[in-house]
């Protein structure tokens, strides 16, 4: 995502305004209707944890929060990481292990943050799991990961924080979807589908935590590449935490749709056309800014994809509306014309009927 793309796409700032006015040269700022936090102005000092923090966007996000003053815990996989791995980070990071698929595992990241810290503001769940191949050919085991990560991941770091947030009256929510929680790619089925489900429980849980001051965020980025200045020596394979199932014969062939996915992944590479570094800063940002979007949308790939598929929905519903609605007025008025014509035509027969009588 160059700045070009990403300032005048995904965050347009109002002429005129403080976050434009303010704004160093290249910077991308959120919109300031959403109040983001200005450039060398005092802020708050955040607490996070970044759960996924040795993935993709979790390690740029971890950097970028601890670069800026903020306090992180630095959340890595337990089948993953090891504890020295994690340790010795950063004088104002802790670094700790966890499974997200289960709530005990959970509940200690967030015991151990309150420990160290004393508060938890900012919690962002960058943890993913994905297996590429058609829906057909992903065993029950792979699709169950699937959904146990990606959707129960996401409910349990939900509800071991939410009663916090509620008791201090206030907290922040920043939770990884993907473009593939707004439009379904095929060879992505099942990773979709928690993607989706993880969509609807953040949008369905907005109007339920409003009243206790705590927002949430949906980051959808499209496709992000590791920009960071160690991603050579950084052993994260090029797409993370995805792994390729070999198809089966029926979805094997070269052209077939089910493969979109992994042609993907194959051409691009290191391609990727989103920075994982400028997504971090923005992301960043929404912790800080004081009235977040539902969701941000990051990436030209992404918006593009979007917008596509919302262009499509839109022109479905109008296709198919006439069946749901009253019939047009030039139609009503049709019918009006026709009926009074049947009666004409019944009253000039009544009347002819009758004059033959009488002559008779």
């Amino acid at each position: 995502m160059d700045s070009r793309s990403a300032s005048e796409v995904a965050h347009p700032s109002p002429t005129g305004s403080a976050s434009a006015s303010t704004a160093p040269k290249g910077k991308l700022l959120l919109p300031a209707s959403c109040e983001p936090p200005l450039p060398n102005a005092p802020r708050k000092q955040l607490v996070w944890i970044v759960f996924g923090g040795t993935g993709h966007m979790g390690r740029s996000l971890v950097k970028c929060a601890l670069a800026r003053g903020d306090l992180v815990t630095d959340v890595g996989r337990t089948f993953e990481s090891s504890p020295e791995e994690m340790a010795g980070q950063h004088e104002n990071c802790l670094g700790l292990l966890c499974d997200v698929r289960a709530r005990q595992s959970v509940a200690q990241v967030i015991e151990r943050t309150l420990d160290r810290f004393g508060r938890i503001d900012v919690v962002a769940n960058c943890s993913g799991y994905g297996v590429i191949g058609a829906c057909e050919d992903q065993d029950e085991h792979e699709i169950r990961n699937q959904f146990e990560t990606n959707f129960m991941g996401t409910l349990h770091i939900i509800q071991a924080t939410l009663p916090y947030f509620r008791q201090q009256n206030g907290g922040r929510y920043l939770i990884f979807s993907s473009t593939s929680g707004a439009l379904g790619v095929p060879g992505l089925g099942p990773y979709c589908a928690t993607k989706y489900a993880v969509e609807g429980l953040i949008e369905a849980m907005l109007y339920e935590i409003d009243s206790f001051n705590v927002k949430a965020t949906l980051v959808e980025p499209g496709l992000v590449r590791r920009d960071e200045p160690d991603a050579e020596a950084n052993p994260l394979p090029t797409w993370g935490h995805f792994l390729i199932k070999q198809p089966s014969e029926a979805y094997g062939h070269s052209t077939s749709p089910a493969l979109h996915a992994k042609r993907m992944v194959q051409w691009l590479g290191d391609r990727q056309p989103t920075s994982a570094v400028k997504c971090a800063e923005l992301v960043w940002q929404l912790a800080h800014c004081s009235y977040p979007p539902l969701r941000l949308v990051l990436g030209s790939y992404a918006i593009e994809s979007i917008r596509d598929r919302l262009r499509s929905v839109t022109e479905e519903l109008e296709d198919w509306k006439h069946l749901n609605y009253p019939a047009a007025p030039e139609t009503e008025a049709a019918a009006t014309s026709a009926t009074e014509k049947n009666e004409k035509d019944d009253d000039t027969g009544d009347s002819t009927a009758e004059m033959q009588e009488t002559t008779a």
